[in-house]
């Protein structure tokens, strides 16, 4: 039996809890929030999972010392604007034998760093190793796996031990996971696909049907391999679970926030009202600063990313913009 931390108390922190916790090993799940805490104990349920009871036997704390004790491995599941926060708080009482996985999606603004980046610097600054930093990604949408429905994903890390032992963790679970070496070429997917949603979710809420959606979903995706490549991530990774499969899921899932969120800014709400309506974390309008910044550091042509920002930063008509997307100059495929 493993012990499992989990840093993060939200939809995915819970499922994954439980996922893990069917899987056979000893979860601790953690918030900073003493509030939410006293009451995932009182309810044993999530809010915003309403289908999934969090067994008796997952410790629920917000004692982070407690929490991380012995653990084996210690998986982030926080927003991806607290990452930093979270790692520099906690850093010294994660274990120098844990597997270290980040399962939160995004880049960092300001610095451009993927998340795993950011907790493996603030771990040195305190002066602590791991085993080896991980991410887990892929098609996961917290209210499929709380209901234990089948859910693939990988798990992704340059040390191929860490990368197995973290798939082993879930064996007996509704989760398969696939391990891969491309750590960045699988963060790079998870962070960008949100951004490329808000424009899915934007077309939809302007009217525009399956046509529209498939061919923001095709180019999309090939936006985020092109951007990939010049980062030196492995092409095979954007045809993946990390890749097209989680944009697809996120583009057309009604479990999608950004989709939801898109949505609601076609039909003409500001991103700031679109997000108060979806009333969670919309993770593309944290990523874009960073999606934008990276597309000119390495001189990539990235129309979606660049229309989505136009649109959340701008205030710019969204049905003028996809007017001008579709009158860019024609080219070969």
């Amino acid at each position: 039996m493993k012990k499992v931390t989990i840093l993060g108390a939200g939809t995915w922190g819970s499922a994954l809890a439980r996922s893990l916790w069917i899987a056979g090993n000893e979860v601790r799940l953690w918030s900073r929030f003493p509030e939410e805490i006293d009451s995932l104990r009182t309810t044993r349920r999530n809010p915003h999972l309403p289908g999934m009871t969090i067994p008796e036997e997952i410790i629920l704390t917000a004692d982070a010392p407690f929490a991380l004790k012995d653990a084996d491995a210690v998986l982030f599941v926080v927003p991806s604007v607290f990452i930093r926060e979270t790692a520099r708080d906690l850093a010294g009482w994660i274990p120098e034998a844990a597997a270290v996985v980040c399962a939160s999606k995004g880049i960092e603004a300001g610095t451009e760093m993927l998340l795993t980046e950011v907790i493996g610097e603030e771990m040195a600054r305190k002066g602590r190793a791991c085993r080896g930093l991980a991410a887990i990604s892929g098609p996961t949408h917290a209210e499929e796996v709380a209901l234990d429905l089948p859910t693939l994903i990988v798990s992704a890390s340059e040390n191929p031990e860490v990368a197995a032992d973290v798939q082993a963790l879930f064996r007996g679970s509704c989760i398969r996971p696939y391990t891969n070496s491309d750590l960045r070429g699988v963060e790079i997917c998870g962070a960008l696909k949100n951004v490329e949603t808000l424009a899915v979710g934007i077309a939809r809420g302007i009217g525009y049907g399956d046509n529209t959606a498939a061919a923001l979903i095709t180019r999309g995706i090939e936006e985020i391999r092109r951007l990939g490549l010049a980062m030196g991530c492995q092409e095979r990774t954007f045809f993946g679970l990390a890749g097209i499969g989680d944009l697809i899921v996120t583009a057309t899932s009604r479990h999608s926030r950004n989709n939801r969120a898109g949505f609601l800014m076609g039909q003409g709400k500001s991103a700031g009202e679109a997000v108060r309506e979806v009333g969670m974390t919309v993770e593309g309008i944290n990523a874009l600063p960073a999606a934008v910044s990276l597309s000119a550091r390495y001189g990539m042509e990235m129309p979606i990313i660049d229309a989505v920002r136009e649109i959340v930063e701008r205030g710019a008509r969204p049905a003028d913009i996809v007017r001008d997307l579709m009158n860019r100059k024609l080219k070969e495929e």
